[in-house]
């Protein structure tokens, strides 16, 4: 184990934020955390887990002892006549692993192809996209309790999953009375993907893609290409454009809640969910309210899709935590004023 004190961090943040760790350690197997518990100053010090570092906000230098993931490791563990059970180490590139299960021929997360970060964080975020969230296809996973050393599992239950959320983004309370934010570090993950496998086809964009191609029976492959380019063509790659990907959650509401809206703005764009509220697309929202390639500082909003805040100045210039979120404010402000709607942002604020 090798502590690297004052490590650059602009690298290992998508949004190419100048920042540093106080102190960094690399976990690459089991008996790195252990190392790091085994010693006395660094077991007392609050941790930071840092995965890909694409839904992260920096607003300053890491003071936390920053264990940065690089656990390493694909495999099928399991297979019934129902179902395959994958596993993938917490260091592993999220998109890199889909790609790899479609290869495979084990669908069921083409949906949730190229979304930035690592598979240690897809449990704690609850990634999504296009209908899919990782919870449909979660099984379980192992983590290391960051005081006592111990490793555990928890099942989706135990995990507390909702939108963009779990039982890792809360520091008390969730499900079982469990909040494991900076308490945990996950180290596998495990994903159960049915053989009965049927297309998940609900959103717009994937609809276009079925007319434009003829194709009204896609393959998962033929969905994990559609999504790769519908991604491309509407959000920035944060290796050339900073960013952390979708910045706010698409808000909920009522049916009632969205008449009234309607009523007002009979053009926003919403989704009928199962359990009969209303989706709100953010990105819409704040679009409506005139955001888009406006800028603060060397933070903006991206000109092809509000929902994306990136940084204009790139590497050379980089904006600020601080200056995005300021712009952050501004836009709830602005969308609080004209829907009565609060945007919660959905990246860490670190």
């Amino acid at each position: 184990m090798l502590v690297e004190p004052n490590y650059p961090l602009q690298a290992h943040n998508s949004f190419g934020i100048l920042a540093k760790a106080h102190h960094l350690v690399r976990v690459q197997t089991q008996a790195d955390i252990e190392a790091v518990l085994a010693d006395e100053g660094l077991r007392a010090q609050s941790k930071f887990v840092l995965g890909g570092g694409s839904n992260i906000v920096l607003t300053g230098d890491v003071k936390p002892l920053v264990l940065k993931v690089e656990l390493k490791g694909m495999r099928l563990i399991e297979e019934s006549d129902k179902a395959w059970v994958v596993e993938a180490a917490a260091g592993e590139n999220w998109h890199q692993f889909v790609q790899w299960t479609l290869d495979k021929g084990w669908p069921g997360l083409e949906n949730m192809a190229l979304i930035p970060g690592s598979v240690g964080a897809s449990p704690v975020q609850n990634i999504g996209a296009y209908g899919v969230e990782l919870q449909d296809r979660f099984h379980s996973l192992d983590a290391v309790d960051l005081t006592t050393g111990k490793t555990f599992s928890l099942n989706a239950a135990q995990c507390a999953f909702g939108y963009r959320d779990s039982v890792f983004k809360h520091e008390s309370g969730g499900a079982n009375g469990l909040g494991l934010a900076g308490k945990a570090l996950i180290t596998r993950v495990r994903f159960l993907l049915r053989k009965d496998w049927k297309p998940v086809l609900g959103y717009l964009d994937l609809e276009r893609k079925m007319a434009e191609t003829g194709i009204h029976n896609p393959t998962a492959k033929q969905i994990f290409e559609w999504v790769c380019a519908i991604r491309q063509a509407k959000l920035p790659d944060p290796a050339v454009i900073g960013n952390a990907g979708s910045f706010f959650k698409n808000p909920t509401v009522t049916q009632d809640q969205c008449d009234d809206i309607i009523a007002r703005e009979p053009k926003v764009v919403h989704y009928l969910l199962d359990d009969g509220r209303i989706k709100l697309a953010a990105g819409w929202l704040i679009d409506a309210c005139g955001w888009k390639g406006k800028t603060v500082g060397n933070a903006g909003v991206y000109e092809k899709q509000a929902l994306v805040l990136v940084n204009v100045g790139g590497k050379e210039h980089p904006c600020t935590g601080g200056e995005v979120m300021t712009l952050a404010k501004a836009i709830q402000t602005s969308v609080y004023e004209r829907f009565g709607i609060r945007l919660e942002p959905e990246p860490v604020v670190v």
